[in-house]
């Protein structure tokens, strides 16, 4: 994060527009290539096989690049959304625009929001170690029970849509 505040705003920007366009242009990729070994490697069909994932799917080929680009503005939703594209193998034409869209927007929140929410944290800290490490508790805390949440309605989720398939399959008596 240093690294980040000690740049000029748009060389920061344009680091983390670097970083974001490969590390969600690499998610697609897998997508892509996972798609023709999808059948035959049992962790990524797992993955496929989660709610979020189809969901994620499912708006990826409903809104197609919207979503790429909306995915951008949401924590854990993107790497679904690049993922999705890229197993619905979204064309590159439609793909590209969205990623670079969205990559700007990450880069340019990143670097305003994040880095402020950084700098303020940092200099809480320097006024009261105190409060700032109490307040970065609070924070990761809440943040915890939150992703904790998440993932307990996700396996909810996971365990009913394996129900209705077994129900579906007539493995179920």
């Amino acid at each position: 994060m240093e690294f980040f505040r000690g740049l000029p705003f748009p060389l920061a920007v344009g680091a983390l527009f670097v970083i974001v366009l490969l590390r969600a242009g690499g998610t697609y990729a897998l997508g892509r290539a996972a798609r023709s070994g999808a059948g035959r490697n049992a962790r990524v069909q797992r993955l496929v096989d989660t709610p979020r994932f189809v969901r994620a799917q499912q708006l990826v080929a409903r809104w197609g690049a919207p979503i790429v680009v909306f995915s951008f503005l949401t924590v854990g939703f993107q790497t679904l959304a690049n993922l999705a594209a890229g197993v619905g193998r979204m064309p590159l034409r439609r793909y590209l625009p969205a990623l670079v869209v969205g990559g700007l927007l990450w880069a340019v929140l990143y670097a305003t929001v994040g880095l402020l929410t950084w700098a303020a944290l940092s200099h809480l800290y320097e006024i009261s170690p105190v409060a700032a490490t109490t307040g970065s508790l609070a924070l990761a805390a809440g943040l915890i029970g939150y992703v904790a949440w998440q993932v307990r309605r996700a396996r909810a989720e996971e365990a009913t849509v394996v129900l209705h398939r077994e129900l579906r399959d007539g493995r179920v008596r």
